[in-house]
């Protein structure tokens, strides 16, 4: 059987200790620096207070300070951090790192270097380790719809692993996979991590326009709501999303599958990024929902941000034009501009009576 560790003891990762139990494996859950009450309760009564369930058997918790020893003859690492942890993750992770060991992400996240080109989070991670060891261990990601309190509930879920290297990707799905954790490869990394990213962006568009209905009164006597509306931009978002994926060189039908589309929508069904979209929905500013949800991370934000620098980088090379990705720029002046603006419903789709 397989030692891994998962470093990050936050939703995502540690239910995916879960199958990894299941399947036999050794895990070794390690908490960042953030995570110490929660490994203090894994450690004392084996239960995790976000998850709200005891750890599967097989399953041994970590202090941050304790990470040599939960790293010490591990094949594979699991980085749990979110976007912002990434350059954390990268060197913390580095001294400990050994040839041959493999580093799998489920972390969602985009940046843009200098040049104005996107960057995926496993790429952002190895231009942080030291450079002896970048070449000598893998690099793969998990994309697709999971919920973590139904992945540790061992409800079935599916969802996509990608490594440039097919035989890395093959073994890690083999590792992983249960009777109801249901894994597909790819060596489309880009492809996968771009749909992972830009759909907690365009969530937050779908998420307004339940703030739209509240703000317009509510469910009216008839039982109309704005389902319509929320399909519209639905599928805007994924219309774009194929096109980010051409603009990158990825597989554009991934934007309707597990990764884009299907991701999409398990995001839809609740979560910080919906109920961030609400409150701007309901008119309050981004300002002022920040100031409602302070605390909490908005990776759907990062993204935003990192798209508004990137978006005027590919305008000026000629790569798209100044009607490519209404939604995306309407989003970018909500929030990087914080400008109070119509969505533009007759710019989607190529424009009005333009679909083809």
């Amino acid at each position: 059987m397989t030692k891994i560790a998962i470093v990050g003891a936050g939703l995502m990762g540690s239910a995916t200790s879960f199958p990894l139990s299941d399947n036999g494996h050794t895990v070794r859950l390690v908490g960042t620096h953030l995570d110490n009450e929660t490994i203090q309760s894994c450690k004392e009564m084996n239960y995790h207070p976000r998850l709200k369930r005891h750890l599967a058997p097989n399953v041994t918790p970590f202090y941050i300070g304790e990470i040599a020893e939960a790293l010490d003859g591990v094949e594979i690492i699991l980085s749990g951090v979110n976007s912002l942890g990434v350059h954390w993750m990268g060197k913390t992770l580095g001294p400990h790192l050994q040839a041959g060991q493999t580093i799998i992400a489920i972390t969602k996240g985009l940046e843009v270097d200098d040049l104005g080109n996107l960057t995926i989070l496993p790429d952002v991670l190895r231009s942080e380790l030291p450079d002896v060891i970048q070449d000598q261990v893998s690099y793969a990601a998990v994309g697709g719809p999971c919920i973590a309190g139904e992945l540790a509930g061992r409800r079935n879920s599916l969802v996509v692993f990608g490594s440039r290297n097919q035989e890395i990707v093959d073994k890690l799905a083999n590792i992983f996979r249960t009777s109801y954790y249901h894994v597909w490869t790819t060596t489309d990394l880009i492809g996968l991590e771009i749909c992972a990213a830009l759909k907690n962006a365009y969530t937050l568009a779908v998420g307004m326009a339940t703030g739209l209905l509240e703000k317009s009164g509510g469910v009216d006597n008839s039982g109309a709501f704005m389902y319509n509306l929320a399909a519209g931009i639905f599928g805007e978002s994924a219309t774009e999303i194929h096109k980010a994926l051409q603009l990158t060189g990825a597989n554009p039908s991934m934007a309707y599958g597990l990764p884009g589309v299907g991701d999409m929508y398990v995001t839809c069904m609740g979560g910080r990024t919906v109920r961030l979209g609400k409150l701007i929905g309901e008119g309050n500013s981004y300002a002022q929902a920040r100031m409602i949800m302070a605390g909490e991370t908005l990776e759907s934000v990062e993204i935003i941000r990192v798209m508004g620098d990137a978006l005027p980088v590919m305008e000026s090379k000629g790569l798209i034009t100044s009607s490519d990705f209404p939604l995306m720029r309407f989003l970018i002046e909500t929030i990087v501009n914080s400008k109070t603006l119509e969505i533009p419903f007759d710019k989607f789709f190529g424009g009005l009576q333009r679909l083809q």
